[in-house]
């Protein structure tokens, strides 16, 4: 208990630029006193004692304006930055050193019993207003943009952005925890391909219209129209961007 306590301390130096001594982390900083309320809560409901569990969590709520259940299982090292209007439900799970931003949810989605919340990996990172729902796994080293709303479950490596949570990124560079402005914009680059398209399709139609015009009988070269040959000489690009559409409304793995 005293060394997960002491890494639940040591991560806030480690990832928070603005701590700059211990006193000031102790009684200024939300996050690490929800997770001590909450860590006596847990210990508590685990050998069974009913009702002081859960009125800790309430305190707790009522001091840091972060709800914990005492039934939630939270590893070493975790980093609840500011903290305001954190939801973690009774069955979630949170790996070692993960960053959880303020407005985040590990809720469910229904009345049923049993595990139903999410199991988030260790070396997550979960931005500011994400809603994560339901049974779900998220692997390690994920990062969940902010205000991302992930239903299904994430592989290792992965980031996640968008409303629903969509896969933009795989195992490749490693990225800082702290680079929030370092996600891609998936709903963006689906509307340039698909403006692209319309250009394309106009400029074809175009060409199509003045072909008709200066002659009534399409013009053969090797055994394939003018115009055809016009519409298809895009292709490859197309190939590509039909790719990246179609990887977006799929959830792109999700």
């Amino acid at each position: 208990m005293l060394s997960t306590l002491l890494a639940d301390f040591r991560i806030i130096f480690e990832r928070d630029p603005a701590a700059r001594n211990w006193l000031e982390v102790l009684f200024c900083y939300p996050g690490l006193q929800a997770l001590l309320f909450h860590r006596l809560a847990h210990w508590l409901y685990s050998v069974g004692i009913p009702f002081l569990p859960r009125l800790i969590s309430h305190i707790s709520r009522f001091i840091t304006g972060i709800e914990i259940h005492p039934g939630a299982a939270i590893g070493q090292g975790v980093f609840i930055d500011h903290g305001m209007g954190v939801v973690i439900g009774e069955t979630a799970i949170i790996g070692d050193y993960t960053l959880i931003y303020q407005g985040v949810t590990l809720g469910g989605t229904g009345k049923e019993s049993g595990k139903r919340h999410p199991t988030v990996g260790e070396n997550a990172v979960v931005g500011a207003g994400a809603k994560v729902l339901g049974n779900i796994l998220i692997g390690n080293n994920v990062r969940i943009g902010a205000g991302s709303v992930v239903l299904r479950d994430v592989p290792s490596d992965c980031t996640v952005v968008g409303v629903p949570g969509r896969i933009v990124y795989r195992s490749g560079v490693r990225v800082a925890p702290l680079e929030h402005n370092n996600l891609p914009d998936s709903e963006a680059q689906v509307i340039r391909a698909l403006v692209d398209r319309i250009e394309l399709l106009e400029e074809q139609i175009q060409d199509f219209q003045h072909f008709q015009s200066t002659t009534k009988t399409p013009v053969l070269v090797g055994n394939v129209t003018n115009c055809e040959e016009a519409i298809t000489q895009e292709a490859p690009c197309c190939d590509i961007k039909d790719k990246a559409i179609k990887q977006f409304f799929d959830g792109a793995g999700i």
